[in-house]
């Protein structure tokens, strides 16, 4: 096929059928992350294939059958939710990279070192990702993989996913600018005093902590009380 060389394949394996479209490679890669958020452009040729690379073409009656409509936007857009896409070897580098740097960040936010109660280095959680062997999917999001992540490294550093519980007041003059704070750390049972204080209690994970007091303090001027009920 003319151009094909300039194209890759999204492609939806579907009750035994195949279902492939060709779409341009760099818009095909922003729409299927989520930063292009329309399909101007993506396509590259308005059909769906069996076997695009011999440009087979799929039956109308299988298209029909299995998506419910011949609309190729429509036909499109399950593709790219439900199937894979052939990235570039760029592009699966990348997407990769920006996977497990995120998993990484959410780990060491998120768990501590049951010796230390301190959270891992980031370096330390990729060692042990590397020595486990981890396997990271490049179209599932981060959040989706941390969990099994967490128990494959677990035999190799110590881990704990304890949660913090710290009881807060806030003086009137912070109390403002300082609730939406306390909401990113899970704020329950918050009350306002008859001197317009705010009390709360927050629970968050423990290797949040260091992070929590600091941006407290800055949003209070350091006017904060915080007791921990752990």
């Amino acid at each position: 096929m003319s151009g094909i060389e300039n194209t890759i394949v999204a492609r939806l394996e579907k009750g035994g059928e195949r279902f492939e479209i060709l779409v341009d490679p760099k818009l095909g890669y922003e729409y299927k992350v989520g930063t292009r958020k329309d399909l101007t452009n993506v396509l590259m040729v308005e059909e769906v294939f069996k076997d695009a690379q011999r440009g087979e073409r799929q039956t109308g009656g299988a298209v029909k059958k299995f998506f419910g409509t011949n609309d190729i936007n429509e036909i499109a857009k399950r593709i790219f939710a439900e199937g894979e896409l052939q990235l570039t070897t760029d592009q699966r580098r990348k997407l990769l990279e920006e996977k497990r740097t995120r998993i990484v960040a959410l780990i060491a936010a998120n768990v501590v070192d049951p010796r230390t109660k301190a959270p891992h280095p980031p370096q330390r959680i990729e060692k042990a990702m590397e020595e486990a062997r981890v396997h990271i999917d490049a179209f599932k999001s981060a959040e989706a993989q941390v969990d099994a992540v967490i128990e494959e490294i677990r035999e190799i550093i110590p881990i704990s996913t304890e949660k913090a519980k710290v009881a807060v007041k806030i003086p009137a003059e912070h109390a403002g600018r300082a609730y939406g704070l306390l909401k990113e750390y899970g704020m329950t049972k918050d009350e306002w005093a008859n001197d317009g204080s705010l009390l709360c209690v927050c629970e968050f994970p423990a290797g949040m902590s260091g992070e929590f007091f600091d941006r407290l303090n800055k949003a209070t001027a350091g006017q904060a009380q915080t007791k921990s009920l752990n």
